[in-house]
């Protein structure tokens, strides 16, 4: 009406308003909430976490597996069916505060150790070449007392560290050939053939491993790494093959890739791995019950006991195995994408080959696809000085990922919270308690 003062609003169209409104709505993107388990593979802490609980499981399997692997051959030696186990649990208990503190050193503090490890182990690799026990055809064992070890894992550490200060320093500087080689080369030359005067080319080759990813992610011409692989594996195939007793190993090797083998003989141990692993099937014969370590299968609890662990626990056991493995690459991988720092590059890089690389390699001699050459399965072998060096350095590698970019905040803003639902719980205890003596008194 004309005297309110008051205006209708023109109405629109009925028919035409909802046909729009409905194009409008369909044309509005449908924002969806991210994936929760994204945001916490994304997190700053995830390799963090990867590190501790592979390590940790990886370690525990390999307790159960050594109890069940060597129960047999302790007792027919006379010993405690636990004697093996036990032997490997005192070491996992030394290696456990190595850990620990090794998680929580500052970075400073590993590069400073770099050039007096290596010395030490470099040392003590000549203290084998003139003290050192023979053990399988191999020298490279010492013995203090009741202490016995092997140098050559100490040695695997050290080298480690020592190529992360000496090539991280120098990264910038690697694209000429001189600069990558100095000095580290020296180093590596003295440690490989203070390894391989002990007739060990399990660990050497393993080394070469370790070495090998060292240079590559610190920069290093391909160039030179190639040529430096050819060197190699002929400097390994004319001392080891040829020159120091090699009829064995040439044996061996011939047996791996030839069309013919004895298997009385040189076939016999890696075809009763074999046979382990098919025996297990897809959930395997159950936890203890394998019949290859009854004295059929050599060095059931060490270097083969990948195939007891297919045998009892089957396709199943093997693929947890293989991915705790993957976990524990993966999980360095983040860090060595993750960290600013090159000397933390280059030495997680230098741990990963060596861990990671010692696994598949020991895998593939239990499956038949490289010949047996002596390399025990990282935290799951029986073996103390492994163990040991393994854990401490897995420990240095958690303490680098402690010190990704947003990590330690991370770390203890979820310490807080733990401590302050430990808090909240501790008193809801001593308040029950106090409800509870109130009630008595009445």
């Amino acid at each position: 009406m004309a005297g309110t003062g008051t205006a209708t609003p023109p109405r629109r169209a009925t028919g035409t308003s909802s046909a729009t409104d409905g194009r409008r709505s369909d044309r509005i993107p449908v924002r969806r909430s991210p994936r929760p388990w994204l945001g916490q593979w994304n997190s700053t802490v995830t390799s963090y976490y990867l590190l501790v609980g592979a390590t940790g499981l990886l370690t525990v399997i390999g307790l159960v597996m050594v109890l069940s692997s060597s129960a047999v051959t302790s007792i027919a030696a006379g010993d405690s069916p636990y004697a093996a186990f036990l032997v490997q649990a005192r070491y996992a208990l030394m290696g456990l505060p190595l850990l620990l503190v090794a998680a929580r050193l500052p970075l400073r503090w590993y590069k400073r150790l770099a050039w007096p490890a290596l010395l030490v182990a470099v040392a003590l690799l000549v203290a084998v070449i003139f003290l050192g026990e023979e053990t399988n055809g191999q020298t490279n064992w010492l013995e203090f007392g009741a202490l016995r070890f092997q140098p050559s894992e100490l040695a695997k550490f050290a080298l480690a560290v020592w190529l992360g200060a000496v090539l991280g320093r120098k990264q910038h500087l690697l694209g000429s050939w001189g600069q990558a080689l100095l000095p580290a080369a020296p180093g590596v030359l003295v440690v490989l053939g203070l390894v391989m005067a002990g007739r060990d080319l399990g660990t050497a080759l393993v080394m070469g491993l370790l070495v090998a990813g060292a240079f590559l992610v610190a920069g290093a011409p391909l160039g030179l790494l190639g040529t430096a692989g050819v060197l190699a594996a002929f400097v390994v195939g004319y001392f080891f093959i040829f020159l120091q007793d090699g009829s064995d190993r040439m044996e061996r090797i011939l047996a791996t890739y030839g069309s013919e083998c004895d298997a009385a003989s040189e076939c016999y141990q890696s075809l009763h791995g074999l046979f382990g692993l098919g025996t297990g099937g897809l959930w395997g014969v159950g936890l203890g019950a394998g019949r290859e370590k009854w004295s059929y299968l050599p060095e059931a609890h060490n270097d083969f006991i990948f195939a007891v662990i297919g045998e009892e626990l089957g396709l199943f056991g093997t693929l947890l195995v293989l991915a705790l493995f993957a976990l524990l690459g993966l999980a360095m991988s983040r860090t060595v994408r993750r960290h600013p720092d090159p000397f933390v590059k280059v030495t997680t890089t230098a741990v990963a080959c060596w861990i990671v690389g010692q696994a598949f390699v020991n895998i593939g001699v239990v499956i038949g696809v490289l010949p047996v050459i002596g390399v025990p399965l990282p935290l799951v072998s029986a073996g103390g000085s492994a163990l040991v060096t393994t854990m401490a350095a897995l420990g240095m590698v958690i303490s680098f990922a402690r010190t990704e970019p947003g990590a330690a905040e991370a770390l203890a803003a979820r310490g807080s919270v733990v401590r302050r639902s430990v808090a909240v719980l501790g008193r809801a205890v001593r308040r029950a308690g106090r409800t509870q003596e109130e009630s008595t008194r009445r």
